[in-house]
C-alpha cells in the first residue's frame, strides 16, 4: 500500500491510496480533479474509487468533474451526508476493497457534518494501517461542530478513532498542525510532547513539507480533544466530565486568535 499526498486549494489534502500489486488506486476527497488525474498518470495507476469524507465543497466539490474524467469510477460517501456525485452510500461498518490487497472500513464519525465518514485502511502485506479522517480529526485538533454536538465529537474522537491500533497513521483533510499545537499549549502548557511536536511541525512547514501523517498514539499524547478523559485536562479547563471538557475546549478554540 502506497499513500501519496496531493496538496489542493490553500491548505487541503487529497490522498491517493495505491495497491502496488495491481496498480489500482482510490482517491480521498479529490477537490482538484485534474491534479488528481495527473498524479494517477504519473504513477501509472487506474483510479477506481473516490472516498469522500463529507459533503463540504472543499472535499466533495471535485467529484462530478472526476466522474467525467474517469466515467467508471465509484464515488463513496456517507449515507446521510448528501455527497456530490455519490454513487455508493456507506454507513458505519461497511467494507470496500481496492485491488487485491487493500481493505477499507467505513467509520461513521459525525459532528462536523452529520454523515461524516472516516476510512480505515489496511493491507494484506502488513503495512501499518491508515485512517483518513477528513475534518473530524486533525493533527492536534478537530473540526468545528457544524452539524453535531460535543457528545458526538467525543464519541467520534475518543471512542471510535481512539480505539484504532495505536500505530495507525492519521491522514487529515487540512494542514492546520502548527496552529493546532500552539492552541494545545494553551490547554496544557506543561505537556512536553506538545512542545516537541510543535517544534518538529514548524521545521517541516519551513521546509515546505507536510506534517501529515500523525499516528493515533501521538494524537492521544498531544491532541487536547482526544485527551479529555484525562482528569488533569478536565481540571485545566474547569470541567468535571470528558464531554463538558471537549465542549469547553472547542469553544476556546473557536474564540482563540493565535
Amino acid at each position: 500500500m502506497k499513500i501519496l499526498h496531493i496538496p489542493c486549494l490553500e491548505d487541503n489534502y487529497s490522498y491517493m491510496i495505491i495497491d502496488e500489486s495491481t496498480k489500482e488506486a482510490a482517491v480521498v476527497d479529490p477537490v482538484e480533479p485534474h491534479k488528481v488525474s495527473r498524479v494517477a498518470q504519473e504513477n501509472g495507476v487506474d483510479l477506481k474509487l473516490v472516498l469522500t469524507t463529507h459533503h463540504h465543497w472543499d472535499h466533495a466539490g471535485g467529484n462530478d468533474k472526476l466522474k467525467q474524467l474517469v466515467p467508471e469510477i465509484k464515488v463513496y460517501g456517507g449515507s446521510t451526508d448528501n455527497v456530490q456525485g455519490c454513487t455508493d452510500k456507506v454507513e458505519n461498518g461497511d467494507k470496500i476493497s481496492l485491488g487485491a490487497n487493500i481493505n477499507i472500513l467505513s467509520l461513521h464519525t459525525p459532528c462536523h457534518t452529520k454523515g461524516h465518514i472516516s476510512y480505515y485502511v489496511t493491507d494484506k502485506e502488513g503495512d501499518e494501517p491508515a485512517v483518513f479522517t477528513g475534518d473530524t480529526l486533525f493533527i492536534a485538533g478537530c473540526g468545528k461542530f457544524f452539524e453535531g454536538t460535543a457528545e458526538q465529537m467525543y464519541q467520534s474522537l475518543c471512542v471510535t478513532l481512539a480505539s484504532l491500533p495505536k500505530p495507525t497513521r492519521v491522514y487529515c483533510g487540512h494542514e492546520y498542525t502548527v496552529k493546532n499545537l500552539q492552541f494545545a499549549l494553551t490547554v496544557e502548557p506543561d505537556n512536553a510532547k506538545i512542545e516537541q511536536k510543535l517544534s518538529w511541525a514548524q521545521h517541516k512547514r519551513k521546509d515546505g513539507l507536510p506534517t501529515v501523517p500523525s499516528t493515533i498514539e501521538e494524537e492521544l499524547e498531544t491532541n487536547p480533544f482526544m485527551r479529555v478523559d484525562n482528569p488533569e485536562v478536565q481540571g485545566k479547563v474547569g470541567c468535571k466530565s470528558a464531554v463538558e471538557a471537549i465542549r469547553e475546549i472547542r469553544q476556546r478554540k473557536d474564540n482563540w486568535r493565535g
